[in-house]
């Protein structure tokens, strides 16, 4: 599978939603579901693990998505991602931080790079 970034610098391609959904998985969104009910507090079903990735403007999402701040402002601004902001880093990215340190290298790196 080819490596895939979110729009904030989450690896698409590694995450467990994205994998089941490629592979057409139902097992394996059955135990994202509940891997993601115990760890974030929402309840989950394995009918809501499908996505093709949140830099997809058509397709399949998780539920999330269509509510991301980060999301919304990068579709709105025409970017690839964070990291082609004039803006970045920015304080919609904070949380995202916080739970994935690693996004933060990645961004910072394609920032680096441009």
């Amino acid at each position: 599978m080819a490596p895939m970034t979110a729009f904030c610098g989450i690896d698409c391609s590694g995450c467990p939603a994205f994998i089941a959904t490629q592979n057409d998985d139902d097992d394996a969104r059955a135990k994202v579901a509940q891997e993601w009910t115990q760890g974030y507090g929402s309840e989950f079903k394995p009918e809501d693990i499908n996505c093709d990735g949140c830099t997809a403007t058509a397709g399949r999402h998780i539920a999330f998505c269509d509510q991301c701040d980060v999301r919304a402002c990068c579709i709105e601004r025409e970017l690839v991602n964070c990291g082609w902001c004039a803006d970045y880093p920015c304080d919609k990215l904070d949380k995202i931080f916080e739970m994935d340190p690693g996004v933060r290298k990645t961004l910072d790196g394609i920032k680096a790079g441009l």
